[in-house]
């Protein structure tokens, strides 16, 4: 960064943890027993270590942790009868044992159990870890940190002699044939290098293990630049090429002078005497191509603008102006047919920082009339609706403190659903928002609220009856109970509201059939038996797995009630085919194919619809009927292929509507393997939950995280100023600058790969580009590959250039790394909106987001101000076959380059707005005036700048107002010249 920036991404460790205390561990599955442990935590928080007397050092790395927690006590006999032998009872556990879960995803989790002396102990660590594993920050931390983090683990991970074996330094590099190469490096440094030896850990310094890694793994691609920044002249830079180089490539010409100004020798004579070893070289203003590489390597050289990984967002405007990172099905580990359900889920994705899951709540089975959560009948495991509860509120606030809304897709008879209503009024507490806000009553044109003032609130999404009916059952209810009657009143069994508050509910319709029809897409009511015919709808927000067939009792695994908050016995399998019920592969289609779509209820008990407020779901009748009720606090849900199509007839209105009120996307039913829609086409439109499968670490999954590790991983994203302001319009669709907005060219160049893997394998990097379908650029970009080479592969490709980004807000780069048989290594999202220019090393991510390691990409990013080719554009538009084409066509043709397929884009009613602008509904028929656009293409990008002087004013404190133009183009077809001037700051 041009300005010193000091990346405080350590928290503060406790003395007694660095120190160490004395813990009894246990693993249940496979069964481990270890007394007296003595568990330490480094002065980084990088890992958590011990060692017992005779065996080899361990570690558990703190940023796979996913939860602690207090754990309940064990029931495995074998487990209790080791704790007898070291003379402890069950009586002595209580409140004494710390439950550790860590894993790479959320789903295939491993589990640890601390036994501390006393509950203070176990409390005091409980705090302690948690401060360190939701350390978000931390993930972010520069390759020179990761390379420290590297060597601390390996000094760890001593020997039963407590020596640092050479066998797991190669390891640690290389495999087969190429340990060579590091038993000689280790000889060069003058360490023990045989395959057998042992190094004693005083004499592995950091410094020594640096100078492996430089031995190992040769920055050959750093040298030439080097080289090339001092003309091979000299072996050292001084003060003056640094401040060029600096200027020049590694900051962005587009950044606001004041807010970030030049290098100058000042700031170059900081870097050196920061990041050169040669006190020689420092006390004469010169830098080595050493210190050229530290710093290179350092925080300061980070990919993205690090102040962006903290809260630095305005929180104040209507929830409506937020991106929510939001769940689909959370309970479900794997295959919606036939698979898994797991409490531990709601854990896993609200500490990852998603800010609204889902919960499909049906009658249980047995005596106990417990309300269960599970897949409809679609074969699925059951769990309690209590124990939810109870981890939701466990892990809500954990990492985040802003608002959690909980997705009820209620099925449940309204006995079942008074108790749902107690169990949250009971285990929420004050958590939950019981009553709407004295400043944002429920009334049409009220704006909601925002995330600040819902600080640790939950909110519940039901339908809610009509403020009449509610209000008289509600009495009634309360006669009864001051009578100390304990039957439910006949007017609260008998009466439903079967008004416009029930939302459409028929995902599972999609398992049938893709294409639904115009009645279908509008229609309310469904019968419990529906054909295969009529068997698809749209708008839903709830969606259903049920009427499969009647499953008897022994062919269903429910998994036990769970009375204490932590029986985590229902997350440990690792296979996923084994969690639910077996489904033959070749039975599957059939059942699939009988399955009896039933609606959810639409007969709500007063008590839960009474804590309902600003989150109540309605059936969508259309934009124009929504923008006529202004009712804020209204919102309805559509699975991807109707979201599609309204986007495809009126993506104008769409982007209307998410200014004013909440939208749901959900994926469409026909997804049985849990593979999820490409989130980007909705965030384009300004839906706020677009709700995905968590538990696929799939590309979408990837996008989704990567965006919102954004803004402190709070789980809200500010949606840009003009998706949020009622006098700006906007079309996801457009192909030209949009109006106070300044479009941007991003280079890439990928020099080479470091650490990528220990194998002698195949490599290659891609690059992507997901933003506006105009802006969207996928499979387009990879290297060349390189085989036989995981650990330094120079790949030296010329730059991939994203010509024309007209919306950067939006737009996020994917660099992924793949092996020769096409297997993810590793992959990053980087946000366009916060992306540094320069010589950057890119550090990995695994498939769900887990930092790795080592691995890192090294390239060059430009990033600089779009300025049109004279009047290219203008030709190509009058040649360009599209010209013919429907609105509503060319939109289906822009959705192609997010890999959405025209089958998978649903027909909806074409007259959804009355306020039909610029060839939307009723003019779909319209042809595009593509000539017009192109030309008019210059002109905007002029209005754009002039308009984004006012928008950086009033940003200059925020980071969205750190970039102004430099270059200014005007042109229009009566004019040949260019005229270019500066845009004071």
């Amino acid at each position: 960064m041009t300005k010193s920036y000091e990346f405080n991404w350590q928290k503060h460790l406790p003395e007694f943890m660095q120190e160490g205390t004395s813990f009894d561990r246990f693993d249940e599955d496979p069964y481990i027993f270890e007394p007296n442990c003595r568990m330490k935590v480094d002065e980084y928080g990088f890992f958590i270590t011990w060692k017992i007397e005779g065996k080899e050092g361990q570690v558990l790395e703190c940023s796979l942790i996913n939860s602690i927690r207090v754990g309940a006590i064990p029931k495995d006999p074998k487990i209790l009868s080791s704790f007898e032998a070291v003379g402890k009872t069950e009586a002595d556990l209580e409140g004494c044992i710390i439950c550790i879960c860590s894993g790479t995803d959320l789903v295939n989790l491993s589990f640890m159990f601390l036994v501390a002396e006393n509950p203070d102990i176990a409390r005091k660590w409980i705090e302690g870890l948690r401060s360190v594993i939701h350390n978000f920050k931390a993930n972010n931390v520069c390759p020179m940190t990761c390379l420290k983090k590297h060597w601390m683990r390996m000094c760890f991970l001593t020997n039963v002699n407590g020596k640092i074996p050479v066998r797991g330094i190669t390891r640690t590099f290389a495999s087969g044939k190429t340990e060579k190469g590091i038993f000689q490096a280790l000889k060069d440094l003058g360490l023990p290098s045989g395959k057998n030896d042992e190094i004693e850990p005083p004499d592995f310094t950091f410094d020594i293990f640096y100078a492996l890694t430089q031995k190992i793994c040769p920055r050959t691609d750093i040298e030439e630049l080097f080289k090339n920044i001092n003309g091979n002249k000299t072996d050292y830079l001084t003060v003056d090429q640094l401040v060029s180089f600096l200027n020049e490539n590694q900051r962005d010409p587009r950044l606001n002078e004041i807010l970030f100004p030049f290098y100058d020798p000042k700031r170059a004579m900081q870097i050196i005497e920061k990041y050169e070893r040669d006190e020689e070289l420092k006390k004469k203003g010169r830098m080595s191509s050493d210190g050229f590489c530290r710093y290179l390597m350092s925080d300061e050289n980070a990919p993205v603008f690090l102040d962006r990984l903290e809260l630095y967002q305005e929180m104040d405007q209507p929830l409506a102006h937020y991106f929510i990172s939001s769940s689909h099905n959370t309970y479900l580990t794997g295959r919606q047919f036939g698979g898994k359900s797991s409490v531990e889920m709601y854990r896993q994705v609200l500490l990852s920082g998603c800010r609204c899951v889902e919960l499909d709540c049906w009658d249980g089975k047995g005596e106990d009339q417990e309300p269960i959560i599970t897949h409809g009948k679609a074969m699925c495991t059951d769990i309690l609706f209590k124990d939810v509860i109870q981890a939701i509120k466990e892990t809500a606030f954990v990492t985040s403190d802003y608002p959690v809304i909980l997705s009820f897709e209620n099925h449940c008879s309204k006995l079942q659903q008074y108790k749902m209503a107690k169990y949250c009024e009971e285990i929420f507490g004050d958590l939950l928002l019981r009553q709407p806000l004295e400043s944002y009553s429920l009334e049409p044109g009220r704006p909601l609220p925002s995330p600040s003032e819902l600080k640790k609130k939950i909110l519940i999404k039901n339908k809610r009856l009509k403020p009449e009916v509610e209000q008289r059952q509600l009495e009634s209810l309360k006669k009864h109970m001051e009578a100390g009657e304990t039957n439910t009143p006949a007017i609260i069994m008998g009466e439903e509201d079967d008004t416009e508050n029930a939302e459409k509910e028929a995902e599972e319709k999609d398992l049938i059939s893709e294409a639904p029809s115009l009645s279908e897409a509008t229609s309310e009511k469904e019968t419990s038996s529906v054909s295969q015919s009529n068997a698809v709808s749209s708008g839903k927000d709830e969606e259903q797995n049920n009427g499969v067939r009647k499953i008897p009792d022994d062919e269903v695994t429910e998994i036990s009630e769970a009375t204490d908050a932590t029986d985590i016995s229902e997350a440990s399998d690792q296979d996923n085919n084994k969690k639910g019920v077996d489904v033959a592969e070749d039975s599957e289609e059939a059942l699939i194919a009988s399955y009896q779509y039933e609606s959810a209820t639409t007969n709500i008990h007063p008590y839960l619809s009474a804590m309902v407020n600003y989150a109540q779901p309605v059936k969508f009748q259309g934009f124009d009927v929504a923008e006529e009720r202004n009712i804020y606090h209204n919102m309805s849900s559509f699975n991807e292929s109707v979201g599609l199509g309204y986007l495809k007839t009126n993506a104008i209105e769409f982007v209307n509507y998410n200014k004013r009120q909440m939208s749901r996307i959900y994926p469409k039913g026909g997804r049985v393997d849990s593979s999820n829609y490409m989130p980007q086409i909705f965030w384009n439109a300004g839906c706020q939950m677009v709700s995905l499968n968590f538990q696929t670490p799939d590309l979408a999954m990837q996008l989704n995280q990567g965006k919102f590790e954004y803004n402190g991983s709070c789980g809200y994203l500010l949606k840009p100023d003009f998706m949020r302001r009622s006098d700006r319009t906007f079309d996801p669709f457009s192909e030209t600058p949009v109006d106070g907005v300044i479009a941007a060219t991003c280079s890439v160049q990928v020099f080479s790969g470091q650490f990528l893997s220990d194998k002698k394998i195949g490599t290659y990097v891609e690059v992507d580009m997901y933003g506006l379908p105009t802006d969207t650029i996928r499979k387009e970009f990879r290297t060349r590959m390189v085989m036989n080479n995981g650990l330094n592969p120079a790949y030296n490709e010329e730059p991939f250039v994203f010509r024309k980004v007209i919306l950067p807000d939006l737009a996020v780069l994917r660099i992924a790394v793949y092996d020769d048989n096409n297997k993810l290594i590793g992959q990053r999202i980087l946000p366009l909106d916060g992306l540094q220019a320069g010589y950057r090393h890119i550090s990995l991510r695994n498939e769900g987001n887990k930092p790795l390691s080592l691995p890192t990409v090294f390239c060059q990013i430009i990033l600089k101000t779009y300025v049109p080719d004279g009047f290219g554009a203008i030709v190509d538009a009058l040649s360009d076959p599209k010209k013919f084409l429907t609105i509503a066509e060319k939109r289906a043709d822009q959705m192609k380059a997010l890999g959405i397929d025209t089958n998978d884009i649903a027909d909806v009613p074409s007259g959804s707005s009355k306020n039909d602008k610029k060839g939307k509904g009723k003019g779909d028929t319209m042809k595009v005036s593509v000539t017009q656009q192109a030309s008019s293409e210059m002109a905007q990008t002029s209005n754009s700048i002039n308009n984004n002087t006012t928008e950086t004013k009033r940003g200059e404190n925020q980071l969205c107002g750190r970039h102004v133009t430099h270059i200014h183009t005007v042109c229009s077809l009566s004019q040949t010249a260019f005229v270019a001037f500066q845009i004071p700051h």
